[in-house]
């Protein structure tokens, strides 16, 4: 099973969108989360439980003095010491281990699920990363264009072609890009700074992102029902295989308990006669059994688990549908991501056309500085539009990956 669980954690990297440097994130963070360590020390202590129930019961050991001696024929009983172990019913041990090691397994699975969610943070904080930086190098791209049109417009105020307004639009829009920018920096100190928790290193370890990502010439083709053995389904049927196994380790409980064990009387000789066997001290075996005649607990736990049964049916279907939603959800929101990609890239590249041309008026004597802040304010909400869009597609293909097992 482990093996299995290796290769779901495994697939991950070799999805779309995981770069070298992402997967170097992702493996310190496997290796050193808090969350992560403290499943792996649950999963052990399950471990050890199996080893635990693998015991009998306590051996009884007695001893007793007669403060009043009892004579009988050979000679009078001076003590009592006794030893005596109860051995539970065939099958009852192998049945508590088979109930343990099924726990312990829901706990590995458990392990598997955090593995899983924490690739997801990780990933998601990544390419938030990417898109802040991304938006901050479009936002210092866009304010030196505005810095090259000041100085055309000075050229046209001292030429008498403009005004003195056109150069103030120009400047205070360099100062709202600059406060954007400015705005960008914080955020991207902060989402750092969650990154590097989530990998529980100093948060002031800067974090190597790419530059650009291009989106994949096609998508891959997810079926919607691989939820079906995704870790959060398989949890459920590792806590019912449990069930049915403390099924089989209640019917064993309630048998009867064997015991044996054997007694000793030390007798003192008598003195007064003289015959066989004087003063033989007493060895008596013992066998005992021990009958659960009330057995309400027995039969009450038995409904228990009926109920239990039901009720982990019922979650995992509810959780299987909302699975299913999830990876719709992603799917169709990462289809949208490569329509607005692609729309948005037609835009910007006539916006970029419409800039050359006003260019060339100026060039000719006439420019019209407010298109020139119109057509900017255009090229700024396309780029700024396939950032996200890009940003969205990768977002998406990280769900996806922790949904599918594909």
């Amino acid at each position: 099973m482990k093996r299995i669980f290796q290769i779901l954690i495994g697939v991950v990297f070799i999805q779309v969108g995981y770069t070298q440097q992402l997967e170097s994130l992702i493996e310190q963070g496997l290796l050193n989360n808090p969350e992560i360590q403290a499943g792996e020390i649950r999963y052990s202590i399950a471990v050890e439980k199996v080893k635990e129930v693998n015991t009998l019961p306590n051996t009884e050991f007695s001893a007793g003095y007669f403060a009043s001696e009892t004579e009988t024929r050979t000679g009078a009983q001076k003590a009592r010491f006794g030893i005596r172990q109860m051995l539970p019913w065939f099958g009852t041990i192998t049945a508590r281990e088979n109930y343990t090691g099924s726990m312990a397994e829901a706990d590995y699975v458990a392990l598997v699920i955090a593995k899983r969610k924490l690739i997801l943070g990780i990933s998601q904080a990544y390419y938030g990363l990417y898109a802040i930086k991304a938006r901050s190098r479009v936002l210092e791209e866009n304010i030196e264009l505005l810095r090259t049109y000041e100085q055309l417009a000075l050229k046209s105020v001292e030429g008498g072609k403009t005004s003195a307004v056109d150069v103030l639009q120009l400047q205070i829009r360099q100062n709202e890009l600059l406060e954007q920018q400015r705005i960008l920096r914080q955020q991207y100190v902060a989402e750092e700074s969650g990154l590097n928790n989530m990998l529980n290193r100093d948060e002031d370890i800067p974090v190597s992102v790419m530059e650009s990502f291009v989106l994949p010439a096609e998508d891959d083709f997810i079926i919607s029902d691989s939820v079906a053995v995704h870790p959060e389904l398989l949890k459920y049927d590792r806590l019912y295989e449990s069930v049915l196994k403390d099924d089989l380790l209640v019917k064993k409980e309630g048998s009867p308990m064997l015991g044996i064990g054997v007694d000793y009387v030390p007798v003192a000789e008598r003195t007064d006669v003289s015959f066989m066997d004087n003063g033989k001290d007493m060895v008596m075996p013992m066998v005992s059994v021990s009958v659960p005649i009330f057995s309400n607990k027995y039969s009450s736990l038995g409904r228990q688990n009926a109920l239990r049964k039901k009720e982990l049916n019922a979650m995992r279907q509810e959780r299987f549908n909302t699975l299913k939603t999830q990876l719709a959800e992603a799917l169709s929101q990462r289809n949208s991501a490569r329509i607005r990609y692609v729309a948005q890239s037609e835009n910007l590249k006539k916006a970029q056309n419409a800039e050359e041309i006003l260019i060339k008026n100026y060039e000719t004597g006439t420019i019209d500085f407010n298109d020139v802040l119109d057509i900017q304010e255009l090229q700024l909400k396309f780029q700024m539009n396939i950032i996200e869009a890009i940003n969205s597609y990768y977002n998406q293909m990280a769900i996806i990956n922790y949904l599918s097992n594909q």
